[in-house]
C-alpha cells in the first residue's frame, strides 16, 4: 500500500514540475504599446501636460501619439485608461483618471497626437477625466513634487462596448469586465 502511495506522489510531483516548467517557458506577450513622443519610463514632454498651450476649450493639453503592435487575433475593439498612479483625489483610494476612451476600432494600430475631445466619426467614445470633461487631461502633479508615474493601459476587447460618451472610469471598467483578451501598458513620468 505504501508503494502505491509513493508511486502516486511521484506521479503528482512529476505533473506539477512539468506544469511549472511549461509556465516558465511561456513566451512574453507580444502585444506592445509605445509612443514616438517619449521613451518608456522617461519624462513626458511638456506639450502633453498642463504646462502646454491649450488646443481645445475643454482641455489644457494635447494627447500624445500612441502606437501598438501584435494585439490578440480576435480583437474587436480597444479601450484606453490613462491615469496618475500617485494621485489620490479628495484623499480617496482611487488614483487620478486623466483620460478614458473606448470603441477604438479593432483594426487600429495607433492614435494620432492631439485627439479632439468627444466622439469621433469612427466610433471612438471618450469619458470623464479628473475635471469631469470628456477628453484628455495632461499630467499636472503639484509643483515641487517628485515626478509622478503616468500610465497608459491599452485593453484589447472581444467586442465593442455598449457605453455612451461621458461614462466614468468605473462605468468603463464594468463594461469591459469579461471582455478583456489582452492588455499592454506604457509608463511616462512627469514632474514640475
Amino acid at each position: 500500500m505504501q508503494t502505491n502511495a509513493l508511486q502516486s506522489l511521484i506521479v503528482l510531483v512529476s505533473l506539477l514540475a512539468a506544469g511549472s516548467s511549461a509556465q516558465q517557458t511561456r513566451p512574453p506577450s507580444l502585444f506592445k504599446l509605445t509612443s514616438p513622443a517619449y521613451g518608456e519610463a522617461s519624462q513626458m514632454p511638456k506639450q502633453f501636460s498642463c504646462q502646454a498651450v491649450p488646443t481645445y476649450p475643454d482641455s489644457n493639453s494635447v494627447s500624445p501619439p500612441l502606437q501598438w503592435t501584435n494585439p490578440p487575433k480576435d480583437t474587436a475593439s480597444f479601450a484606453i485608461i490613462f491615469h496618475d498612479a500617485e494621485g489620490a483625489p479628495a484623499k480617496g483610494t482611487t488614483d487620478t483618471t486623466h483620460w478614458i476612451l473606448w470603441n477604438i476600432p479593432g483594426t487600429a494600430t495607433q492614435l494620432p497626437e492631439s485627439l479632439p475631445p468627444g466622439s469621433s466619426p469612427d466610433g471612438i467614445q471618450q469619458g470623464k477625466n479628473v475635471r469631469g470633461a470628456n477628453g484628455y487631461e495632461g499630467p499636472c502633479p503639484p509643483p515641487g513634487s517628485t515626478p509622478h508615474h503616468y500610465i497608459f493601459e491599452l485593453y484589447a476587447l472581444d467586442q465593442k462596448l455598449d457605453l455612451k460618451a461621458g461614462g466614468s472610469r468605473a462605468d468603463l471598467l464594468t463594461a469591459m469586465d469579461g471582455h478583456v483578451i489582452g492588455k499592454a501598458v506604457y509608463v511616462g513620468l512627469f514632474g514640475r
